[in-house]
C-alpha cells in the first residue's frame, strides 16, 4: 500500500500538492515511525520549493522527488546534499539553526528524500520587520554579524555549482528587463573575474530564513541555496537583499563608522556574480529598464547607501 497517493508529473502538480497536510500525513507518519520520533499534531509552516511540515517538537522536510528532475545529476540529489551538508556544519560550528536529527529515503510511490530536524522557536524576520525598534534593529544586525563570523570558514567544496558559471548562465538578467549594453558589460567582467579565498556561504539569508525571538536572538535555516565562494558573496547579499541598506541593521553588523564608499565597492565588486543580484537590483534601483550599465548601477546604489547611511526611507 502505498504512503503517498497523489499523482505528480509535472512542478505544477508538486506546486498544487507540496503543502497538502492530508496528503502527506501517511508518509511523515511513517518517517517519524521509522525515526523512533513522536507522533504529534502536522502543521504547516512557510514553504519553500520542498514539502516543509512542523510535528511537534521536529520540523519534516520532504523534497521534491526525482521525477520531476530533466537532468536528476543538475537537479536532484544536489539540493538535499547541499542543504545536509550545510545543516551539519552550521551545528558543528554552533551557529543558531535547527538541529540536525534524522535524514534518509523513503522508496514509495516516489523517491522521498527527507530530513527531521529540531523546531526553532521564533518569527521570520520578514514578518516582524515593520514592528522592530531601531535599537531592536542593531541588535539584530550584531547578531548576524556573529553567525556569519562562525559560519563563513574555510571547507571543501560541497557544491557541483560553480558560482561565476552559474552567473554567466543566468537567464533572469534578460527577465528582468536588464538592457543588452548592460548584461554585455556585465559579462565581460563575469569573464574576467578572479575569486579569492573561498568559504562557506549560506547564500540566501532573506527575511524568511532568519528566525528572530522575543530577545532578539537570530536563528538561520534553509542550507539549500548555498555556496562555495567568498565571504564578500555572503555579506554582499545580507546588506543588499536582507539590510536594503538600512541604518540600523548596517550598525549592528559592520559597527556606527561604517563607510559608503566601502559599502558601494562591496555591492560593485560583489552584486553581479551573486545568484540573486537581479531580483535586488531590479526592487531597489530598477526600473531594471533604466539600468544601462555599470556607471548607472553606481550611480543608484551609491544613492540608495547614501540615503540607508542617513536613515532616510527608500524605495
Amino acid at each position: 500500500m502505498m504512503l503517498f497517493t497523489e499523482q505528480i508529473n509535472h512542478w505544477d502538480d508538486w506546486w498544487n500538492t507540496f503543502q497538502s497536510i492530508s496528503a502527506f500525513t501517511p508518509l511523515i507518519t511513517h518517517i517519524m515511525q521509522k525515526e523512533n520520533l513522536p507522533i504529534a499534531k502536522i502543521e504547516n509552516v512557510t514553504p519553500g520549493t520542498n514539502a516543509v511540515f512542523k510535528v511537534g517538537d521536529y520540523i519534516a522536510k520532504i523534497f521534491a522527488p526525482p521525477e520531476l528532475y530533466e537532468d536528476i545529476s543538475d537537479g536532484y540529489g544536489t539540493e538535499f546534499n547541499v542543504e545536509l551538508f550545510g545543516m551539519k556544519w552550521a551545528n558543528a560550528h554552533g551557529v543558531p539553526s535547527p538541529k540536525l536529527i534524522a535524514d534518509g529515503v523513503v522508496v514509495d510511490k516516489y523517491h522521498f528524500r527527507y530530513m527531521i530536524m529540531e523546531y526553532v522557536r521564533g518569527k521570520e524576520l520578514s514578518k516582524i520587520e515593520g514592528d522592530l525598534s531601531y535599537e531592536n534593529k542593531v541588535t539584530i544586525g550584531r547578531n548576524m554579524r556573529k553567525i556569519t563570523n562562525q559560519l563563513n570558514l574555510p571547507c571543501e567544496n560541497f557544491t557541483p555549482i560553480d558560482v561565476i558559471e552559474y552567473a554567466i548562465n543566468n537567464d533572469e538578467w534578460e527577465d528582468e528587463g536588464f538592457p543588452e549594453s548592460f548584461r554585455a558589460e556585465l559579462l565581460t567582467y563575469l569573464k574576467g573575474f578572479h575569486m579569492g579565498q573561498k568559504v562557506y556561504c549560506h547564500g540566501d539569508l532573506h527575511g524568511d530564513n532568519i528566525l528572530v525571538d522575543e530577545n532578539m536572538n537570530v536563528s538561520i535555516v534553509d542550507f539549500a541555496d548555498a555556496m562555495y565562494a567568498p565571504v564578500e558573496y555572503e555579506q554582499v547579499y545580507i546588506v543588499s537583499g536582507l539590510f536594503e541598506f538600512q541604518r540600523p541593521y548596517m550598525e549592528g553588523y559592520f559597527g556606527g563608522d561604517y563607510a559608503v564608499e566601502e559599502i558601494l565597492d562591496l555591492c560593485m565588486t560583489w552584486l553581479p556574480i551573486h545568484a540573486w543580484a537581479h531580483s535586488i537590483l531590479a526592487h531597489n534601483i530598477g526600473p531594471a529598464t533604466e539600468v544601462t550599465s555599470f556607471a548607472v548601477m553606481r550611480e543608484r546604489l551609491s544613492d540608495l547607501i547614501t540615503r540607508g547611511k542617513a536613515g532616510e526611507n527608500h524605495p
